[in-house]
């Protein structure tokens, strides 16, 4: 039986090893082990159980002196032993014995410059192929020379023992940057998988000049790039699928002195409320070769019920990106001339859209604003702010000044525009049209909302255009959406005091930088 190389890693003895299999055949595989069922338009169905999402409490990060200094410790990036990592390891080595192995070898990076080669070790043919379709595949010219950089291995179905394995629960995600290892134990979700590939992106890739970043990114017919940087709910997938414009990716970069690309050669798309109306490039996606994770489906018809949540609310489905029509399949662009950071304010109060200079940039990057309202989505009486240090704070290994400091380089020198667009609500308790958010994008991406007049926002120091074709110009300014203006002022310096306090933990961030966020 050819191992592979697997038996470096202590894997001697498999009941079978399946090397970069086939879509076809990964399917035809999961559905024998009884991993999941199709639906009825052929994707492959799965339930991940008690896992439905990242569990960001049990991941680690092993330190020893060669990382130690590299690392932003604290309750993002916790420390474990390298006793303690392989004493796990070789309990899931252990456990893999006698069992069916699945090896994905591929890439992330589409820049060839800056590519790492990942192999990636799963238990289960389904996660296999998801890896599959979310990496970028080889060659067979590359499959024959490959050689890993990183190995990831994914045993769903090992189970830590916390007081055993000084782990917090079942589940562990384990990076260890020095030995370049990540182990995944005990949780089924995919997403565990991806967002390990790009965690050690995050890492290694500062130290070879480029700025990873956690974006969305599209190219017009001219070559120009634009990045959208979004939490959850801000628009940052809507918008970026722009019909005028090619989907360099959906989620992961890397932004080089030279060039904007793609980590990925898929996608990976929640499907709560999805409709063909609203999304139809995700809803046409979901067809044989994708992988649906806790979508609930009529088990006679196959059909899904996408607004069904019992199962999950972070219900997804991952797909390679020549599945979405307008995508730029090479996964690379030139260097972004916008950078755009999408927001959700729930407060009402900052503007539709603004443009930054470079320390705002940098101090609305690092802050990763958005907000939501706690119940229904029909006033502005009970925002609940979220701030995610540089719109990506679970798989940022480093201290936040590193990725801020990035920004600021990359776009002194592309002489890239930024800007801050509100995606959420104003005073008059509705969330903005759609249409007005892609009008003032459009704007932004071919330069004509610089020919508005600028006015400066009072709280928060923003230049705020007047005016924007296609948008009516009393919902450019936050205050004019207000009837009540001594509510309005109430609430943008509750706002501006939450960005303040927030931002105090930031303490390697310059003081310029400090001084470029909202006044007293």
């Amino acid at each position: 039986m050819e191992l592979f190389g697997i038996d470096k890693y202590g894997i001697i003895n498999p009941k079978a090893v399946y090397r970069n299999l086939q879509p076809a055949q990964l399917v035809e595989e999961a559905l024998r082990r009884g991993e999941g069922t199709l639906s009825n338009s052929g994707a492959l169905v799965v339930k991940t159980g008690k896992y439905t999402g990242r569990s960001a409490n049990d991941k680690f990060i092993v330190d020893t002196p060669a990382v130690h200094d590299d690392i932003a410790w604290g309750k993002v990036n916790r420390p474990i032993s390298k006793e303690a990592f392989y004493g796990i390891y070789n309990k899931v080595i252990a456990y893999l014995q006698n069992k069916d192995v699945y090896i994905f070898d591929g890439f992330a990076g589409a820049d060839p410059k800056y590519c790492k080669a990942f192999r990636v070790i799963n238990e289960l043919a389904s996660q296999n192929l998801f890896i599959h379709q979310l990496l970028r595949r080889p060659t067979e010219e590359q499959l024959a020379s490959f050689a890993e950089d990183y190995t990831i291995i994914a045993a769903p179905g090992f189970k830590c023992i916390p007081e055993r394995d000084g782990t917090r629960s079942e589940a562990a995600i384990l990076l260890n940057y020095e030995d370049k290892l990540v182990v995944i134990a005990g949780s089924q979700y995919a997403g565990e998988i991806k967002k390990s590939v790009f965690s050690v992106m995050n890492y290694i890739l500062p130290k070879m000049g480029v700025f990873p970043m956690h974006c969305s990114a599209n190219i017009g017919k001219d070559g120009d790039s634009a990045i959208f940087f979004g939490l959850s709910g801000t628009g940052k997938t809507t918008l970026s699928a722009d019909p005028n414009r090619e989907l360099i990716g959906d989620d992961e970069h890397g932004w080089a002195d030279d060039s904007v690309f793609n980590f990925e050669g898929g996608c990976y798309a929640k499907c709560i409320n999805l409709s063909k109306e609203k999304e139809p490039d995700i809803y046409n996606a979901i067809r044989f070769g994708a992988l649906v994770e806790n979508v609930v489906m009529d088990p006679d018809t196959r059909e899904f019920d996408f607004d069904d949540a019992s199962l999950a609310e972070n219900s997804r489905v991952g797909y390679p990106i020549d599945f979405i029509n307008n995508a730029r399949l090479d996964g690379v662009g030139d260097t972004p001339k916008t950078v755009i950071f999408l927001t959700a304010d729930a407060f009402g109060v900052l503007p539709p859209i603004s443009k930054l200079d470079n320390k705002q940039a940098m101090y609305y990057f690092v802050s990763g604003f958005t907000s939501k309202l706690a119940g229904t989505e029909i006033g502005i009486t009970s925002p609940v702010p979220t701030f995610s240090t540089c719109f990506g704070e679970p798989f940022m290994p480093m201290d936040s000044s590193v990725y801020a400091k990035m920004l600021e380089e990359k776009v002194q020198k592309s002489g890239a525009n930024v800007y801050l667009v509100n995606t959420g609500w104003n005073g008059t308790g509705k969330r903005m049209k759609l249409a007005y958010t892609r009008a003032m994008v459009t704007a932004a991406l071919n330069g004509t909302l610089e020919k508005s007049e600028f006015v400066t926002d009072p709280y928060f120091g923003l230049a705020v255009p007047t005016t924007c074709e296609g948008v009516p110009s009393e919902l450019m300014i936050p205050a004019n959406t207000w009837e009540d203006k001594a509510a309005y002022e109430a609430a943008a310096k509750k706002l501006a005091e939450m960005f303040r306090e927030n931002f105090k933990k930031y303490d390697k961030m310059p003081q310029d930088v400090v001084d470029a966020g909202p006044k007293a």
